[in-house]
């Protein structure tokens, strides 16, 4: 049992959750450790579900009565690009229906031909198929725009985020990879419940910084994804064939063999820092951005039920002082070699608009 919780922003205030969440509900690479097994939501051969409800089960069992476990997806977590992962929560939801009071299921969305959309007809018309997805048992709390469509001025993105909650299609809205002065533009129009952004000890730059100094001054939680740098600062991938064949991590800069010879000398610092605290180096991270600010909320993925309990004990851990400096210290001694994702821009990726 966990013990620490905080309340979400925006118009979810009153909403209390676990300080750790769970993203793409044990399918994902992006944030497992599981090295050894591939529990990818772009994989063939996904977690059976059996294994998945466990995992979803003992995270929401672990809190404290009253507090509910975010479960994170998007409306394109598939190996289609397809609602398999929101498919795989109906299945769920329809078999343990006494969980869905449980839960806050925050989705992203708004995305066609494989670019943001912001237009009021493509954003109800994915908040309809997520919910389609979802089936009937569990409405959606909260839609997110999976990118800003930056043809739309954020102004009416909001409006048009707003028509949703008012069509009852969903509670609460987000907005994911946006920029600090446009997050402040967002909430001056309607508030803004969650920004999702990435953040690890490898992703933590003035982009995010600044998203999160937003965050604080206008109470909206932060969803920080890949949290544990897609897998790479847990420690158990050491070179590109610890890789699973077709793993996409492949193609990307960061785990280019060069780069991860260099960046491996991060993790082995931060391996030290939590050797000596007693606990593992995801639980590390964890805590750490959990340290960042009131309104943080980190989204580790886990295949397997003890993993989920082992991150979701990272939210009652505190970092003294001296060993934030030393975090600080080390982040600010290593250089990261590699971009976020396949060399493109942040322009290209549609990242921080």
């Amino acid at each position: 049992m966990v013990s620490q919780t905080t309340k979400l922003g925006g118009t979810a205030s009153d909403v209390t959750v676990g300080r750790v969440a769970r993203a793409r509900f044990p399918l994902a690479w992006l944030d497992d450790d599981d090295v050894e097994e591939d529990f990818n939501s772009w994989t063939p051969n996904p977690t059976p579900d059996e294994q998945a409800f466990e995992a979803i089960k003992t995270g929401i069992d672990a809190l404290p009565k009253g507090a509910k476990m975010i479960l994170n997806s998007a409306e394109f977590y598939a190996m289609d690009m397809g609602t398999g992962n929101l498919q795989l929560l109906n299945r769920f939801f329809s078999k343990y229906p006494e969980y869905a009071d449980r839960t806050f299921v925050a989705v992203k969305g708004g995305v066609k031909d494989r670019a943001p959309d912001g237009s009021i007809e493509v954003l109800r018309a994915s908040a309809d198929n997520i919910q389609k997805a979802l089936g009937t048992v569990k409405k959606l709390d909260l839609f997110q725009v999976a990118r800003v469509d930056r043809r739309v001025p954020i102004e009416q993105l909001v409006q048009n985020l707003a028509t949703l909650v008012k069509e009852g299609k969903c509670s609460h809205i987000g907005l994911s990879e946006c920029n600090g002065d446009t997050l402040r533009k967002a909430n001056a129009v309607y508030p803004i419940t969650v920004a999702e952004i990435e953040v690890s000890p490898w992703s933590y730059d003035f982009q995010q910084k600044k998203v999160i100094a937003a965050a604080t001054e206008l109470n909206i939680s932060v969803f920080a994804y890949s949290p544990l740098g897609k897998g790479f600062l847990t420690g158990q991938i050491k070179s590109p064939e610890d890789l699973a064949k077709g793993d996409i991590r492949g193609h990307m800069t960061r785990f280019k063999e060069e780069n991860m010879k260099h960046n491996f000398a991060l993790v082995d610092g931060l391996k030290a820092i939590a050797t000596k605290k007693g606990i593992t180096s995801a639980q590390l991270c964890l805590a750490w951005i959990i340290s960042l600010g009131p309104t943080m909320v980190p989204l580790p993925g886990s295949s397997k039920a003890t993993r989920a309990l082992e991150n979701l004990a990272a939210g009652d851990i505190v970092l003294t002082k001296e060993e934030l400096k030393e975090i600080s210290d080390l982040l600010a001694k290593h250089e990261v070699k590699g971009d976020r994702y396949f060399g493109m821009s942040d322009e290209q990726l549609h990242l921080w608009q």
